[in-house]
């Protein structure tokens, strides 16, 4: 019986996709990148994924486990160059949230999705580590985990656990399933499995775990650290690499464990411009190392990023404003079905979807609020600080004496503003893309950076020289600027090769101190840092899940790497 013969017994027939045309929303990056596979499968339940890592393990075929494949950096996608079969192996059907000890904790799977678990905590006041931008896309818990992804909530850092539920190949070529979720579910992968599924435990004393924790470790005290020369967060730092926190899918999450947070109260964003760089950073010295009340999040956005997202992602700005976020993954999966079958007509070019809704949206009146609109016309720099609680009073007396010394100003945004802010921040992400697809016919190229810089850098802002700066036609920047954690996409002139130009950008970031990829995963565009890689060896010694990762080896048993 052949490989794919198993898999569509575990199955069935529609849970397994072999033909490349319906299957390569599944092996095609959300930014770039496309690799082939034998076979995309979806199991449905745990027990399945346990059956289906098996026959691909006695079969000697490479696993790539991918969630909902939002990332930006291949790194959940096949890659050209491996020395085996590679089956792509999709855990969105293995949902569910089980909230434990009274929602003060959850535990994970494979299919749930930030927006999800956000909504099954909503009911008792409580959130996830993360509340903000990739929830929309539909991003899934565990692959957030496997990335050390988010860190916009500067209170709580980056997604992190210790408590999971995995399967591993050891050194010697055997799989295994291991526990450390601190629950008792058996000995055997098939008790583990029927006890985690069927909730064999008591969910509301679930005993501390002792050794491990569930959730990142003394990141406010390292956010308030503005002196330190390093960077507060970044996903290769060697403090946040444990087993399946880091991993990059050189292990198959089962189930994670992870402590929930108190939901904020009363909240306020204030919406700061100015067109000094040094004034913003003045203003995040002071707020991390004096405030009492540490904000809730400082989002960055610069004029030339403001004005292409208002015409590049209007769109989607409206379709979440109307919608709402629980339709996207949905809308989607609905528009990559649309591309495929548009794909064999000669009439249509690539992305036709996207340039219609494009156009669609240009129908529409501006969607943003008159003050954000004042504040774009005097000011090259904005800044939006969400407060809680007593921060808000606390705020309030700092800023209006701050801004009657230092050039700028502020204003305090309504609940209505204060959504259309944040959704315009948060579209800005696929505005290069956008611009890409739409023209398409001169064949421009984007290079996205997403960038780490030192917790004491005062000149924050880039300054680049000439002869790159005449290679690019926008610059797009924006970020996590509490924590100094940059986006930085350029629109790049007509012919300009982006490979060749971010090998001269990276100098220079190299430099500055700066540390990249800082949150998006090394995927197959960045070279593992030596501590990424030895936590990839310590996982997978045999290389055989998501090999090529970081550019590292593809052979099994890693060669000669």
């Amino acid at each position: 019986m052949s490989t794919v013969e198993e898999l569509t017994d575990i199955v069935g027939k529609g849970h397994i996709i072999t033909s490349p045309a319906k299957s390569l929303r599944y092996r095609k990056g959300y930014r770039s990148g496309q690799g082939s596979a034998l076979a995309v499968v979806l199991p449905g339940n745990l027990m399945e994924l346990w059956q289906v890592l098996k026959v691909l393990h006695d079969n000697n075929t490479i696993i790539i486990m991918q969630a909902s494949n939002t990332s930006l950096t291949e790194g959940s996608i096949p890659a050209p160059g491996y020395d085996r079969d590679c089956v792509v192996v999709n855990g969105t059907r293995i949902k569910g949230v089980q909230l434990i000890n009274g929602g003060d904790e959850v535990l994970a799977f494979p299919g749930t999705t930030l927006f999800k678990l956000e909504n099954a905590l909503k009911p008792i006041n409580r959130e996830p580590h993360s509340v903000i931008g990739s929830s929309n896309l539909g991003a899934s818990v565990i692959g957030g985990i496997n990335n050390n992804s988010g860190g916009a909530l500067i209170q709580r850092g980056p997604a992190y656990t210790e408590l999971s539920l995995y399967a591993q190949i050891d050194e010697n070529d055997e799989l295994h399933l291991v526990n450390h979720l601190g629950i008792e579910l058996g000995k055997t992968p098939e008790e583990m499995i029927y006890n985690i599924e069927h909730r064999n435990f008591d969910i509301d004393n679930v005993p501390a775990d002792n050794k491990r924790v569930g959730h990142n470790r003394n990141y406010e005290a390292r956010v308030r650290d503005v002196s330190s020369h390093t960077p507060t967060r970044y996903n290769a730092d060697p403090n946040e690499l444990y087993e399946v926190s880091g991993a990059s899918g050189k292990l198959a999450a089962f189930a994670v464990r992870l402590d929930t947070f108190p939901k904020d109260g009363d909240s306020q964003v204030f919406y700061i411009g100015t067109n000094d760089p040094s004034v913003l950073e003045k203003l995040r010295r002071h707020i991390l190392s004096e405030f009492k009340n540490l904000p809730v999040s400082g989002e960055y956005m610069h004029k030339d990023a403001y004005q292409l997202a208002k015409k590049y992602g209007k769109d989607s700005l409206i379709v979440i404003d109307a919608l709402g976020t629980n339709t996207l993954p949905y809308l989607f999966g609905m528009k990559a079905t649309t591309e495929r079958i548009l794909s064999h007509i000669p009439t249509f070019k690539p992305y036709f979807p996207d340039r219609v809704l494009q156009h669609m949206g240009q129908l529409f009146p501006n969607q943003l609020p008159k003050r954000m609109e004042e504040y774009s016309q005097k000011y090259d720099h904005y800044l939006q600080l969400k407060m809680t609680g007593s921060g808000i009073e606390e705020a309030r007396r700092f800023l209006k004496p701050f801004f009657a010394e230092e050039a700028g100003d502020y204003f305090e945004a309504t609940p209505k503003e204060a959504d259309r802010i944040a959704t315009h921040r948060y579209v800005t992400a696929g505005v290069a893309i956008r611009y890409e697809e739409v023209f398409q016919k001169q064949h421009i190229q984007i290079l996205p950076l997403d960038i780490a810089l030192p917790r004491n850098e005062f000149d924050w802002f880039e300054h680049l020289p000439k002869e790159i700066e005449d290679k690019i036609e926008h610059k797009i920047y924006y970020g996590h600027f509490l924590d100094h954690v940059m986006h930085q996409d350029y629109i790049l002139k007509k012919g300009v090769d982006a490979h060749e130009l971010k090998q001269e950008m990276l100098k220079l970031l190299d430099k500055r101190g700066a540390i990249y990829p800082a949150e998006h995963n090394v995927g197959h565009l960045y070279h593992a840092a030596s501590t990424l890689v030895a936590h990839y060896k310590r996982n997978d010694p045999t290389n055989s899940f998501n090999p090529g990762i970081g550019m590292t080896s593809m052979s099994k048993y890693w060669g000669n790497y």
